[in-house]
């Protein structure tokens, strides 16, 4: 069984790494020189930046990446954090922490909301646990799905009230909506996990991203890309290729089989199966549709993001017991350079940073057709918008850290157009589709019967856990449709 994988991001290698493993013969394609994609880590003027990805989750006891790890015998080189993030929001500062002490000491009314959604949270990693059959693709996935159910009953039975209400309705019930404050420190948590705030957000989704501190943050040793790299060993441990500098063109097809794929180096591969780690659109691209036309629903919005990667003075961080910081501004929306998330690399790593400075990934969500608007119109227009983003950020960040500007060294932005350049996903849209709703979630099937997604347009989604447990469905589903052809 040969497959192909477009693309070596966490999904795609998750999904190669574990049939490489089942003795199947697969091959990656990167566009780039270095794996990850969207969780990569880049070198540029001697400091190693974390792309996008900047936060280690997952890797706790039993979770998605400690299982996966233990499968594939790899030794992740991550660390568990005392703190996964600071948040921070006028003369709110509080630390995110497993036992979420400075969230109840500011907000001692939510403990009951609090004390829900741990509980609804360990149910649902429960239920993860070993890949989830959802969205159904048949009875056998449905009688998958009431196992697991009937092992957690009677607490999977609350899962259903669950099911059709908002993140904000969730608030309502425990009367926390009244608390601008606290729909403001959720709805920031939300944007950067699940992609949308509190009045769109799928409750149960809300549930498990909320988690995510208290289930524990862990620090990558060498960066994000780190977690990459050990995938892509373990498919070049059990004789699978790694191609980088590999652009896939476009997908050869004949009525729902694809045979093959052709790369920007006029190579032609033919495949048994292909897995594509990218969204549907982008996807569409390479099927020769464009993607305007595509048929399939698409979601209101999509974000992508403004990042800002700088070479820093370490001391301007010092005293905080994280390395990584929220920052919501004193006015505005969320987004589009309002709050940001801010990432430091480990002062402990000097290949991270010449020695002295601290490499600092700062990012935004950002609406994407205002920058290719602007790219349109010229590069003066284009640097314009990039500069007022810029200066936008870093005065959020200046309302915390006052000599932020004087600690900057260098500077280098990316926008929805770098990104779209260089991760290939239509309009530079990172972070998975925003997860209002668990009836309406893509799985891995496509209208091909030998081609399968991957990443965090797969249920359920964005996250290094999220990802994986997606890619664990879509070798589940591969695998199916080929006992299905050997019988």
């Amino acid at each position: 069984m040969h497959i192909l994988v477009i693309g070596a991001g966490i999904g795609g290698l998750a999904a190669g790494a574990m049939l490489a493993r089942k003795g199947a013969m697969v091959t990656v394609f990167e566009a780039q020189e270095y794996p990850g994609g969207c969780a990569a880590t880049f070198s540029r003027s001697g400091y190693r930046f974390d792309a996008g990805a900047t936060v280690g989750c997952g890797f706790h006891s039993g979770g998605p990446m400690d299982i996966l790890g233990k499968e594939l015998d790899i030794v992740w080189p991550a660390k568990p954090e005392p703190v996964a993030w600071q948040y921070r929001d006028g003369d709110i500062c509080l630390d995110l922490s497993a036992g979420r002490d400075e969230i109840l000491d500011r907000f001692p009314k939510s403990r009951l909301f609090w004390e829900e959604q741990s509980a609804l949270a360990g149910l649902l990693w429960k239920l993860a646990k070993g890949g989830l059959a959802w969205p159904a693709k048949g009875p056998g996935d449905l009688l998958k799905l009431l196992r697991k159910g009937f092992i957690g009953l009677p607490a999977s039975a609350s899962l259903l009230k669950f099911a059709s209400k908002t993140a904000y309705e969730w608030l309502v019930s425990h009367h926390m909506h009244h608390d601008p404050d606290f729909v403001r420190f959720i709805d920031a948590q939300l944007l950067v996990s699940v992609q949308t705030t509190s009045h769109h957000a799928n409750a149960i989704n809300a549930a498990i991203a909320l988690d995510l501190p208290a289930s524990g943050t862990f620090r990558i040793e060498g960066g994000m890309g780190a977690v990459a790299s050990r995938l892509a060993g373990v498919i070049e441990h059990n004789d699978g290729i790694v191609l980088y500098r590999q652009q896939v063109i476009r997908i050869d097809s004949v009525r729902r089989q694809v045979v093959g794929v052709e790369t920007s180096e006029g190579g032609a591969f033919a495949a048994d199966y292909v897995i594509a780690d990218l969204p549907p659109d982008s996807l569409a691209r390479l099927e020769g549709a464009d993607a305007a036309s595509n048929p399939e629903k698409q979601p209101e919005r999509l974000w992508s993001a403004f990042t800002l990667y700088l070479g820093m003075d370490p001391l301007l961080f010092r005293d905080l017991p994280s390395r990584h910081i929220q920052v919501v501004g004193s006015s505005g929306e969320l987004g589009e350079g309002n709050s940001i998330f801010v990432s430091v690399s480990p002062s402990d790593e000097s290949d991270r940073a010449p020695e002295g400075l601290c490499a600092v990934t700062v990012s935004t969500h950002a609406d994407p057709a205002r920058w290719f608007d602007a790219h349109k119109k010229g590069a003066s227009v284009y640097r314009e918008l990039k500069d007022a983003y810029t200066e936008k950020m870093l005065d959020v960040l200046c309302e915390q850290f006052p000599g932020a500007r004087n600690a900057i060294r260098s500077v280098c932005a990316g926008t929805p157009v770098t990104w779209e350049r260089y991760t290939g996903r239509v309009n530079g849209c990172v972070g998975g589709y925003p997860q209002t709703s668990l009836f309406g979630v893509r799985g891995p099937s496509t209208r091909f019967d030998n081609l399968f997604l991957a990443g965090d347009s797969v249920f359920p989604g964005q996250s290094l856990p999220g990802v994986v447990t997606g890619a664990r469905r879509t070798v589940e589903l591969l695998l199916q449709r080929n006992e299905k052809g050997q019988a």
